[in-house]
């Protein structure tokens, strides 16, 4: 007897802790459980393949707005070549309809609802070894009842279990290499969004805090370059929050690095001066801001103070370490493009180091998902249910806000073009104007719908910035140049850049001096280079030949947040 947990992730670089929890709390079926995980990006004839040759009896796939429709469509499939095997689905997306999944969907023969690792564990004993011996006897299923009445047996929601009893799900670690490492000390959420399903277990769980040390002394001590928590609010206890920051302070490994979900405004004095004193890079904190409007925050019980919340995102930016991303919803109750503008331009004053401009997803289960039809909610009929038009904003708004969102993808959150950026924001009235403009252009550039190389979007913001206003080419030119070689020594030189060709020796010859004296490239690693090797390893840059001011850019000592190499002024070469 085999069972397969299969798991088919948005891309390769993320994992799914699920199948790994369900697989640890197999208990002594855990050797006849098997994982695999996908991505929704691979070509299905390849994952067929790979399924049939393990001939597994069963195979349980976890499933979420993301990537369900491509689960329902491989199934079928899969019951074609093992005909004998008994599909099982489980996960947010078919926990709450999971009858109705089950009648669309003939090829699964169940599903298992709510928290699924002691339910996994019945259901394993079930097949290996017939205890229990019927199904009915398992809470937190649903299955079909063959040639019998009821067609479908639902055995009702399981007891919320402890989450300390969860056996750690990463014992071996080189199957997540290059991946990132998910992680959960607590379930639910205190507050009552009504976009979100964690606002519906509302009895906020924690695992023990020594086993969270423990586990997260073994992240470090494997050098983990990155472990994300998944918990939803991972502030809502002050003494266990200060207790994990200082326990990450005092173990830092120089490498690992640590992304939590936040609430800000619930931050205290004592966390941010915590938050402050840490080595930069070692924490990413991501805050769930959705709309600066009462009304809207009324509408979708947030009871969020956004000048509580700019207040304590500004003092962790005096920290200059932490990494801050923010994030507005679209679509939601009362939600105007109008108001969305005023959203958008709160945030973005804020420069955090990523701004996500998400779409309302109409989950099943939620309140909002409930009360779609009252607010005028029209959504997509499949996954992930995102909005299309409500009362207060149009389909045609909707796609102008998605260009929007793009332009701040590229442009902003890639911080590649930040100087660039920032000088642009002059020439408007309001920062949703420029990204509203540059979407425009786009679109009458016939430039969407294309790949788009690095030089090719510099160039592309060049014309639209010179379009704006030419008579800042000079200082448009030299912001364009300071973003191309702050990321990356770049092989291709871009035709308006000052021409350097004669000056190949005079640059030649600084690098021979630096070799030598070591004035600005210090460190190990520089000490033992040649003055060819210190060349290829670092870039010299004179922005304009109107100034003669000649720029270093150090790709050895980079800025954790923003990943830009250190920038050094030479007075004279």
């Amino acid at each position: 007897m085999k069972i397969l947990l299969a798991a088919c992730n948005a891309k390769y670089i993320h994992s799914n802790l699920a199948v790994y929890n369900l697989k640890s709390c197999a208990g002594k079926y855990s050797p006849q459980v098997v994982i695999k995980e996908y991505t929704i990006n691979q070509i299905r004839d390849e994952i067929l393949k790979d399924i049939y040759l393990e001939q597994p009896d069963v195979i349980c796939f976890s499933c979420y707005i993301w990537n369900v429709s491509f689960v329902k469509e491989l199934v079928p499939d899969l019951k074609k070549i093992l005909p004998d095997a008994d599909f099982w689905a489980g996960g947010p997306e078919v926990s709450y309809d999971a009858e109705k999944f089950l009648r669309s969907n003939p090829a699964f023969s169940g599903v298992m609802v709510g928290e699924g690792e002691e339910t996994f564990q019945e259901l394993a004993g079930h097949y290996i070894e017939g205890k229990p011996e019927n199904l009915k006897e398992i809470r937190g299923v649903a299955f079909r009842n063959e040639d019998k009445v009821p067609d479908i047996v639902h055995t009702g929601w399981r007891e919320l279990m402890d989450l300390s009893k969860v056996p750690f799900a990463y014992q071996d670690l080189k199957e997540f290499k290059n991946r990132i490492i998910y992680y959960e000390s607590s379930r639910g959420c205190p507050f009552s969004c009504s976009y979100c399903l964690s606002s519906i277990d509302k009895r906020v769980r924690f695992r023990s805090l020594p086993l969270v040390k423990k586990e997260l002394a073994f992240f470090l001590e494997q050098k983990v370059p990155q472990v994300k928590f998944v918990d939803r609010t991972f502030n809502v206890n002050h003494a266990r929050t200060k207790e994990l920051l200082r326990f990450i302070k005092e173990n830092d490994n120089g490498i690992t690095n640590f992304h939590f979900e936040i609430s800000a405004d619930l931050l205290d004095d004592e966390e941010i001066g915590l938050l402050n004193s840490l080595r930069p890079g070692l924490v990413q904190l991501e805050i769930g801001v959705q709309s600066t409007d009462g009304q809207v925050l009324t509408a979708i019980h947030r009871a969020v103070d956004f000048d509580v919340i700019v207040d304590k995102v500004r003092r962790i930016q005096k920290g200059r370490n932490v990494h801050q991303h923010l994030d507005l919803i679209a679509g939601l109750p009362y939600g105007t493009l109008k108001e969305f503008r005023s959203s958008f331009n709160d945030v973005y004053s804020l420069r955090p180091q990523q701004f996500q401009l998400g779409f309302l997803k109409v989950l099943k289960g939620s309140e909002m998902g409930r009360r779609a039809e009252e607010f005028g909610v029209v959504r997509t009929d499949r996954p992930p249910y995102e909005v299309l038009s409500t009362d207060w904003l149009s389909y045609g708004e909707v796609l102008k806000i998605k260009g929007i969102e793009e332009m701040v993808e590229v442009y902003y959150n890639s911080w590649q073009f930040a100087r660039t950026v920032e000088l642009l924001t002059e020439e408007f009235e309001d920062y949703f104007g420029l990204y509203e403009a540059l979407a425009d252009f786009y679109e009458e550039q016939g430039y969407n719908g294309r790949s788009h190389s690095r030089m090719e979007r510099l160039l592309i913001l060049r014309e639209f910035a010179l379009s704006l206003n030419p008579a800042r080419q000079s200082a448009f030119d030299q912001a364009l140049l300071m973003d191309l070689y702050a990321r990356e020594k770049s092989k291709s030189r871009p035709a308006f850049a000052p021409d350097l060709s004669g000056r190949k020796n005079e640059i030649y010859e600084f690098y021979k001096k630096e070799a030598g004296e070591h004035q600005y490239l210090t460190g190990d690693t520089y000490e033992a280079m040649n003055a060819r090797q210190l060349l290829n390893q670092t870039h010299l840059e004179i922005l304009s030949e109107e100034t003669e001011k000649w720029y270093l850019f150090d790709y050895q000592k980079r800025d954790p947040l923003t990943g830009d190499a250190r920038i050094v002024q030479i007075q004279n070469i």
